[in-house]
């Protein structure tokens, strides 16, 4: 029998969520405060705080859920080329580059990285988690689960799927170029990382 109390607490988290992420993409992450945000969502601020945490919180639940959507379009893009590791790492990485181009709350946050409104930046760019770690351990796991790995540690195999996440990363944050090229260029590192002889 389902529990009404974690229902409602799931469906709460998910209005915190949405309109946290619709504040950040109108109007910036400057304009997203928890009196706002609890305000808008129809909860005092006692019971977002209990809820969610801090401002610091929010910005770690929006970027790990923000993270959730991005690594389930990735699981189905590595899922479309079941025989071939390398063509489903490649797909994987276009998949991400080409839709985080065209992700609205990633725009907002990497368009104000010049001005003062950076306050989500580190969290998204350098704290190991919630997306470097999390990006890699569940890439992995995608991995592991579609394709014959044996050949590659566990060690091996996660050292490797860091330095592809890193790369991919590196390319959503710092662009130099068109995401064919950025793709080309995870090719030819991820190609030799990869390769196994019989």
């Amino acid at each position: 029998m389902p529990n009404f109390q974690n229902d409602m607490r799931r469906l709460l988290r998910e209005r915190v969520i949405d309109t946290a992420r619709r504040l950040v993409c109108t109007e910036g992450w400057g304009a997203v405060n928890m009196s706002r945000v609890a305000k808008e969502v129809g909860v005092s601020r006692p019971v977002l705080y209990k809820e969610i945490g801090t401002k610091q919180d929010l910005a770690e639940v929006v970027i790990a859920n923000e993270l959730e959507t991005f690594l389930a379009g990735v699981t189905e893009t590595v899922a479309a080329q079941p025989g071939d590791l390398l063509a489903g790492v490649t797909a994987a990485a276009e998949y991400t580059l080409r839709t985080a181009a065209d992700n609205t709350l990633l725009k907002v946050v990497l368009a104000g990285r010049s001005g003062a409104d950076t306050t989500l930046l580190p969290t998204l760019m350098t704290e190991p988690e919630p997306v470097l770690g999390r990006a890699t351990a569940a890439f992995t796991a995608i991995l592991n689960a579609r394709y014959r790995l044996e050949s590659f540690s566990e060690a091996e195999l996660g050292t490797r799927v860091e330095a592809v996440v890193r790369l991919v990363l590196s390319h959503l944050f710092q662009p130099a170029g068109t995401i064919d090229r950025a793709v080309a260029q995870i090719v030819l590192v991820a190609e030799p990382l990869f390769a196994r002889e019989p």
